[in-house]
């Protein structure tokens, strides 16, 4: 290492000879010999105070103190002939420490610049200071400074930063860490024009973990959890904890709802999948909840409030599921909450009551067993269906007193059936897993008479991803009451062929949805139904299809080999006294018709939606809808190949093709498939852009509920592209009139 003098450092410093203008004396300074300066910088060097750095006219180091230059590590073999300014590096967010190349090439002072090797395995951090030095005759020589070694210091300093925007347990982001990039991301792009995502995430049944395990196991979990959503979002989004078992994701440049579905639904299935931790092996759940910026929200705020009501819905649609942000979902919520309230005082009341829906045997046509089913007569609402309330009762745990009173009322009734008859009811997964369940359901038998072979429980395979030990040692509890067991909606769920072998379920339901029509056949999805009752005949269980309307899917079904039908082909529920009087008549059997109440029910999902057709605007009915194509009622004598836009409203348009007209109804086939909403139904990709909106004079803001009237921007005829009309929705003739 080369050496220089150091009187350079002392340049300028002037003893004082003579008294001070104040009057005051001050003795001269003693003279120094350049030997005793030397000693008294080599001192300092070696104490750690001050440490010494030197440069030619190129900015490559001439001089370095021993105790720097030995915590170098790999950089020391290069630090004499290569740039300073490549040698020591800028630490992150000390904006100053890039420009030291450029303040070493144009020769400015500068003081106090964090810098650091680079090097992982030499951990060096310098506060580095100096001055351009010039000799007698003016000319540059290079650089003189000082350096201190601020390692320690630095580092422990940036772990308390770090521990200021980081979750300790997971090493993800923490709350405060993700309003910040939140604030910034919709900042910047707003101005930029682009996208940004918002999933909010939500552990279910996480407290069951720690309440059995304990929370080390919890702790353990909590970092796995961490580990998986890393692995699926793989660097294109930040990841933070908000605390407990809440996360959050923000993914940029991000609006297409197909790939979020997507993202969405591997998080869950990820998540979903059983963990090993110390104390034993544990299964989770996990619900989302998306919101967009700018479509949803434009500020943070706004933003995360609609993430929120998102994993609200989709934590009271069953769990294990996702849902998009909606506008309607906010007085849903208020709905729901009110819904809360009137059923616990229904409760009190006694305003439930039960229906029986008839299961027959095909062949005979025979009723085989009756499902209870949940009714809820209120003086406001009035008859209010199972599948409205029973989601709401299962969120707020009311379920676990009115699934009780439901399996002793229905005992009780049945007790007064043939002892042919059986009695079928859904056990919710909350029921299941609450405490004291097989107990109350051997004291709801035992109290009432009823024979246990004659009572068969409907499990949806949700109640599979429970404790696994829990989940197999109260199957086989009821199975030793000799209770009968059905794995309800099979082939919508998570559950294992494996777990099937081992778990004693004497049928496999198979639900409504295999039923919808697919592409070919409009009848569903019979192939994979074929394939259940394959599966189900090896290993010796019955097979019972509900939902099943129609005598042509009912022969068909009897074809595949199903065992046994619920459904209007046969019968809606019917009141107890019903029961007893066919029951009275002698056996009951039940003839297949094409009349029932199906079709009269189906009328009530209808919904208004706008149709855009060149610069008219038009409201029509849809009948139904695939993500292919869809039904519309409206207008008349439309001819095929008519191209229109459907407005399915809040921002969602999409551009369709009539493949079938007959009078006022048309089959239209959609340009872009639509994708799942995540709660059952569809949705388009894309959305009218707000930053449209503004740019045709509406203020940039959420998308509100309305219509979005446009007209082509291309060719005539062509609906590739859209410019948005900042003029209200015309109405006119019908397509065939322009």
């Amino acid at each position: 290492m080369g050496a220089m003098p150091f009187t350079d450092f002392f340049k300028g410093c002037k003893s004082n000879e003579n008294a001070a203008e104040d009057g005051r004396y001050i003795p001269p300074a003693p003279e120094f010999s350049g030997s005793d300066k030397l000693a008294i910088v080599e001192q300092l060097e070696n104490s750690g105070v001050a440490c010494f750095w030197a440069t030619d006219v190129r900015g490559v180091l001439t001089y370095l103190s021993p105790a720097i230059f030995e915590q170098l590590g790999r950089k020391g073999d290069k630090a004499f002939s290569e740039p300073l300014q490549q040698i020591l590096l800028p630490v992150p967010g000390d904006g100053d420490a890039r420009g030291l190349g450029l303040k070493l090439g144009t020769r400015k002072s500068f003081a106090n610049l964090t810098v650091e090797t680079g090097d992982p395995k030499a951990d060096l951090v310098l506060r580095l200071s100096g001055r351009p030095v010039y000799d007698k005759s003016d000319e540059f020589v290079g650089f003189r400074g000082t350096a201190s070694d601020i390692t320690e210091e630095y580092r422990s300093e940036e772990e308390a930063s770090r521990l200021a925007k980081f979750d300790s347990l997971t090493g993800l982001s923490n709350r405060h860490r993700m309003e910040q990039r939140i604030d910034s991301t919709l900042q910047t792009f707003r101005s930029a024009k682009r996208a940004a995502a918002l999933m909010m995430l939500d552990l279910d049944r996480f407290k069951q973990v720690n309440d059995t395990l304990g929370h080390a196991a919890g702790d353990q979990l909590l970092r796995q959890v961490a580990e998986r959503l890393n692995t699926v979002i793989a660097g294109r989004g930040e990841i933070g904890r908000l605390g407990g078992d809440e996360f959050q994701v923000l993914i940029p440049d991000m609006d297409d709802r197909g790939e979020l579905g997507e993202i969405a639904k591997k998080i869950i299935q990820m998540l979903s999948q059983p963990y090993s931790v110390e104390e034993g092996r544990c299964t989770i759940g996990c619900s989302v909840g998306v919101a967009v910026a700018p479509y949803d929200g434009v500020e943070r705020e706004e933003l995360t409030r609609a993430a929120d009501l998102a994993l609200y819905a989709s934590k009271n649609g069953g769990r294990g599921q996702f849902r998009f942000y909606a506008a309607d979902l906010e007085h849903e919520a208020n709905l729901r909450k009110r819904m809360e309230e009137d059923l616990a005082a229904a409760i009190e009341a006694g305003d439930f009551k039960l229906e029986y829906q008839p299961c027959v045997a095909l062949g005979a046509n025979e009723v085989v067993a009756l499902e209870a089913q949940y009714c809820w007569e209120d003086e406001e609402r009035g008859r209010v269906s199972q599948e409205t309330f029973i989601p709401v009762a299962e969120g707020s745990r009311l379920i676990i007193p009115i699934g009780e009173w439901a399996l002793r009322k229905a005992c009780e009734e049945a007790c007064e059936w043939p002892e042919s008859l059986r009695l079928s009811i859904n056990i919710s997964p909350v029921q299941f897993e609450a405490n004291g369940f097989v107990e109350m359901v051997e004291t709801a038998l035992k109290e009432t008479g009823l024979d246990p072979a004659r009572l068969e429980l409907e499990l949806n395979e949700s109640v599979l991803l429970g404790d696994a030990s829990k989940v197999d040692a109260a199957l086989g509890a009821l199975f030793k009451l000799g209770i009968r067991l059905t794995l309800d909606q099979f082939g919508t769920g998570l559950s294992s062929l494996a777990y099937l072998r081992r778990a004693p379920f004497n049928s496999l339901k198979i639900g409504a949805n295999f039923f919808e029509p697919v592409m070919g056949n409009d009848l569903g999805d019979m192939e994979l139904v074929r394939a259940v009752v394959a599966l189900a005949r090896a290993m010796g269980m019955e097979t019972i299809a509900t939902g099943v309307h129609a005598m042509d899917l009912m022969n068909e079904l009897k074809n595949i080999g199903v065992g046994q039908v619920q459904g209007y082909v046969f019968s809606d529920a019917v009141a107890q006294e019903t029961v007893l009087e066919e029951i009275a008549k002698g056996d009951w059997v039940l003839e297949p018709t094409d009349n029932g109440s199906q079709r009269a029910s189906r009328r009530t999902v209808f919904r208004k939606i706008g149709l855009i057709h060149e610069d008219h605007y038009y409201d029509v009915t849809l009948r139904n809808m695939s993500r292919s194509g869809a039904m519309i009622q409206g207008l008349e004598d439309v001819p095929v190949g008519t191209q229109f836009v459907l407005d399915f409203g809040q921002g969602q348009l999409a551009v369709c093709t009539v493949r079938r007209t007959m009078d006022d109804t048309q089959g239209v086939e959609f340009e872009q498939e639509l994708v799942d909403d995540g709660a059952g139904g569809l949705c388009t990709r894309h959305r009218v852009s707000p930053y449209a909106l503004a740019a045709a004079g509406a203020p940039l803001t959420a998308l509100p509920p309305g219509k979005y009237s446009q007209a082509p921007e291309a060719a005539p005829g062509s609906f590739a592209q859209f410019k948005l009309s900042a003029n209200a929705p015309k109405q006119g003739g019908g397509p065939q009139d322009s």
